[in-house]
C-alpha cells in the first residue's frame, strides 16, 4: 500500500476469487465456471464484431437485451446489462443502499456483498444462517432494509423456495430485494425469483453468463426488474461506466442466450454429474449438502478438509477451501466432465486411502 491511498479505504479487504494457476494438465474445480465450451454459433458472432471496434459499443445494449428479454419471458426494458454480475450488484447497491438504508444479507453467502459495502461505506447487517446452513427467511420480513438474497446461496448450494422470498418482497414495499440467482439454471424449472419481476416493483433478479452459458472470460451479467428499478439502475451506470459491455461481449451473449437448445444440453450434463460426485463422495464417507448449483458443499471426519485441499493441489486437481468461520472445514467443489471428476476422486483416493 502506497502513502497515498486513501484513508477511508486502508483496511479495504478485497475479494479473493478462486486460485487461477496455470499449469499443464490442470483440473480446475475450484471458480464454478462452466466446463463445456460456448454454444457454437459464438465464436463466429465475436468475429462478425471486428471490423466495427473502431466504433464504441451500443450503450444501450438492444440486441443482447432483447435476446436476454425473451429468454426470461419479459420486456426488454425490465433487462439492465453489465460487466459480470458483480458489477450490476455494485450499481444496485450504489443506487439503493446508503448510511440509511443499510444492506442485510446472510453471514456465510456470497463473499463480494461485504466488499462492495465496504468499499462505498454502507452499513451492513448479517444475518446468521441456522445450523444446518438453511436461511430461515423469516428474519428478513419487514427490515425495512436494501436485501440480498443469493439464491441458490454459495458455498452452500441451498435452495430457498419462492414463496418465502415472495413474502420478504412483500414485507418490505418500501425497500429492493435483490435476487442473486448466479446458479439458478442447475435448480430446477420452478426455482427463479424472475415471475415476482412482473408482481413487485421493488424486486431484482441478478444473473450471470459465467456458470450456465458458458462465457465466464466474457464478463456477462444482467439484472431482471421493473422498469423503475432499471432506469435508477441506468443512472448510476451512465455517471459511471455508459459502454460498460463490449460490443464482442454483446455478440457473445446473444449468441449463447439464444441457443436453447445447447444450454438444455450442457446443463443436463452438468446435473448428471453432479448426482454421480455426490454419490461417490458419500461412498468415501463425505457429507454433501443437497445441491441446487453446479458445485458441491461437502466435508468429512476422514481428514481435515484444509489438508485435503492441499493434497489435492499438489496433484494438479484444484477446488476451494475457505478458511471462514463455521465452514473452516467444508470444501467446494465444481461439478466438471466425467473425465476431471475421475481425476478427483483419483486424488481423493490416494489421499484417504
Amino acid at each position: 500500500m502506497s502513502r497515498y491511498f486513501t484513508s477511508t479505504l486502508a483496511a479495504l479487504e478485497p475479494y479473493t476469487p478462486g486460485e487461477q494457476l496455470k499449469i499443464d494438465n490442470l483440473v480446475k474445480l475450484n471458480a464454478n465456471e462452466n466446463p463445456y465450451p460456448p454454444a457454437p454459433g459464438v465464436a463466429a458472432a465475436v468475429a462478425g464484431t471486428v471490423d466495427g471496434l473502431r466504433l464504441y459499443s451500443d450503450l444501450t445494449e438492444a440486441d443482447l437485451c432483447a435476446a436476454i428479454a425473451a429468454h426470461c419471458g419479459v420486456a426488454p426494458e425490465n433487462i439492465l446489462c453489465g460487466n459480470g454480475s458483480d458489477e450490476n450488484l455494485l450499481l444496485a447497491l450504489r443506487a439503493f443502499c446508503d448510511q440509511t438504508h443499510p444492506l442485510a444479507s446472510a453471514d456465510i453467502t456470497y463473499s463480494f456483498y461485504p466488499v462492495l459495502c465496504d468499499l462505498m461505506h454502507i452499513p451492513q447487517h448479517i444475518i446468521p444462517l441456522e445450523e444446518d446452513f438453511t436461511m430461515d427467511l423469516s428474519r428478513y420480513c419487514g427490515l425495512g432494509e436494501t436485501i440480498v438474497i443469493a439464491n441458490p446461496n454459495a458455498p452452500t448450494s441451498l435452495l430457498a423456495p419462492r414463496d418465502a422470498i415472495e413474502e420478504v418482497v412483500r414485507t418490505n414495499p418500501d425497500n429492493v430485494v435483490i435476487v442473486d440467482e448466479a446458479y439458478i439454471a442447475f435448480a430446477g424449472p420452478d426455482a427463479s425469483c424472475v415471475p415476482l419481476t412482473r408482481k413487485y416493483d421493488n424486486v431484482m433478479v441478478v444473473r450471470t453468463f459465467s456458470k450456465s452459458h458458458n462465457l465466464a472470460g466474457a464478463r456477462l451479467g444482467y439484472c431482471v426488474a421493473s422498469a423503475g428499478l432499471i432506469a435508477d439502475m441506468n443512472r448510476v451506470k451512465f455517471s459511471y461506466s455508459p459502454y460498460n459491455v463490449n460490443s464482442m461481449t454483446q455478440a457473445a451473449g446473444k449468441a449463447a442466450i439464444e441457443d436453447e437448445a445447447y444450454f438444455a444440453a450442457t446443463t443436463k450434463k452438468i446435473l448428471s454429474a453432479r448426482a454421480d460426485a455426490a454419490r461417490r463422495l458419500r461412498e468415501r464417507g463425505f457429507w454433501v449438502a443437497e445441491s441446487a448449483t453446479n458445485f458441491l458443499f461437502t466435508t468429512t471426519d476422514r481428514m481435515p478438509c484444509g489438508e485435503i485441499f492441499r493434497r489435492l493441489r499438489e496433484r494438479g486437481v484444484l477446488i476451494r477451501y475457505f478458511n471462514a468461520p463455521r465452514i473452516d472445514n467444508y470444501l467446494r467443489i465444481t461439478v466438471g466432465t466425467p473425465e476431471q471428476m475421475d481425476r478427483l476422486f483419483a486424488g481423493l483416493d490416494e489421499i484417504l486411502g
